[in-house]
């Protein structure tokens, strides 16, 4: 409720005194990085007030057939998230990001920390963070995106928004046309649901279920993350980072109940704009390793990998009734994932579980900040036993867009 009067407050005063209020746009200077994401958004602002509320709305319509067979049409109100950004003191700031997934079905706070900076290259940060895995999960909002669903790697084999309670340090310097980041955090980590979940497979976005990750960890030992970023103004952007630690509860009151059991993520991302034709290219690529016990199946994999590759192709950049940068693109996803890399050890054939998928997609934006976009996505996904593959096909419209 006090959120609601604070809201409602807000846009009151907005009505009456709009001379005040300020949009602080996103930052298109080349100099950020996906490290920035966090904070590249726009926000408003009013007057003097040392606050600044922004946030994004993603909504959609999706219509599948797997096999031939279809559930019909459906409308998803999948995002609503807010943020809201304080200037607490010189060099000390804070941000929150809450997110309101499919209604109101899950409510979570993916970001709420301090920031506090001793130097450009020395700066600490601590509460809830986000884990700089991969490129995607640093840099993640919808209106950034020319397609409805986030990339398969990034939700299905990484945990997306994937954030934990820590804290670390993170800098960021440049030369020239070349630019240098890094962030290291401690955190809590994974847990046991990794390989004991619904799935019947090894899973990391389980453990995004539990929500005392926040509170506790797990394994009483911490999930080390980091993450190393170059960039060249004319190039592009390349990332390595790196995220591991022990998953499992080893032990109880001082009594062993299994051995330390570690999982290890190494990812590359990499974006790039080629200036004579605008075209945009943005990927990724994960493995995995996880110590399962011996006593589970097969079908539990020690090793997946992923990746994704988007293509994005602007074809009309002008100004469109009264928008005066809007543009229209084309686009295209490249979709893997394999989530048990290896050979059944009776037979030494393949393990399937793996996925290929490519969504072309047409996009508008009115503005840099809306989106709106139509996606054909179509998938082949084999089971354990690699028998021929299942084929989804889906149409998919809808929009996202800064607030």
């Amino acid at each position: 409720m006090p959120g609601l009067v604070f809201f409602a407050t807000l846009n009151l005063q907005a009505q009456t005194q709009d001379s005040l209020i300020t949009r602080v746009h996103k930052d298109t200077s080349g100099v950020k990085m996906n490290m920035d994401a966090v904070y590249n958004r726009p926000f408003l602002t009013m007057g003097k007030l040392p606050v600044a509320v922004g946030g994004y709305l993603e909504a959609n319509s999706l219509y599948t057939t797997e096999d031939g067979v279809t559930d019909g049409l459906s409308f998803q109100a999948r995002l609503l998230t807010i943020f809201m950004s304080a200037s607490i003191t010189k060099r000390i700031k804070f941000l929150s990001e809450l997110e309101y997934e499919d209604g109101t079905k899950e409510i979570a706070i993916e970001f709420a920390a301090l920031d506090v900076a001793f130097h450009p290259m020395l700066n600490f940060r601590g509460g809830i963070v986000m884990n700089p895995i991969g490129g995607f999960n640093q840099n993640h909002d919808g209106p950034i995106w020319e397609f409805v669903e986030r990339p398969t790697m990034a939700n299905q084999l990484l945990p997306a928004t994937w954030s934990n309670t820590g804290f670390g340090l993170y800098g960021k310097t440049n030369k020239g046309s070349w630019i240098f980041g890094y962030e290291a955090y401690i955190t809590n980590g994974f847990d046991n649901s990794i390989i004991d979940n619904e799935e019947g497979k090894t899973f990391l976005p389980a453990t995004k279920e539990n929500p005392d990750r926040f509170v506790s960890n797990n394994s009483g030992k911490p999930l080390i993350s980091g993450k190393i970023a170059i960039k060249n103004r004319k190039m592009g952007e390349l990332g390595l980072s790196y995220m591991g630690g022990i998953y499992n509860k080893f032990e109880d009151g001082g009594v062993t109940l299994d051995k330390q059991r570690r999982v290890d993520v190494f990812a590359v991302d990499f974006n790039t704009t080629i200036k004579k034709t605008g075209t945009y290219i943005v990927g990724e690529y994960a493995f995995i390793a996880v110590d399962v016990p011996e006593t589970f199946t097969q079908q539990y994999g020690n090793k997946q990998q992923g990746l994704f590759i988007d293509v994005v192709q602007p074809i009309i950049k002008r100004k469109i009734l009264d928008w005066d940068n809007a543009s229209l693109n084309l686009a295209a996803r490249l979709d893997y994932v394999d989530w048990n890399i290896g050979t059944f050890n009776e037979t030494n054939t393949n393990i399937g579980e793996d996925l290929w998928a490519v969504t072309p997609s047409i996009s508008f934006r009115p503005s840099a900040q809306t989106v709106f976009r139509l996606n054909y996505r179509y998938q082949w996904k084999r089971d354990l036993l690699a028998n021929p593959p299942a084929l989804t096909a889906s149409w998919l419209f809808g929009f996202s867009t800064y607030f």
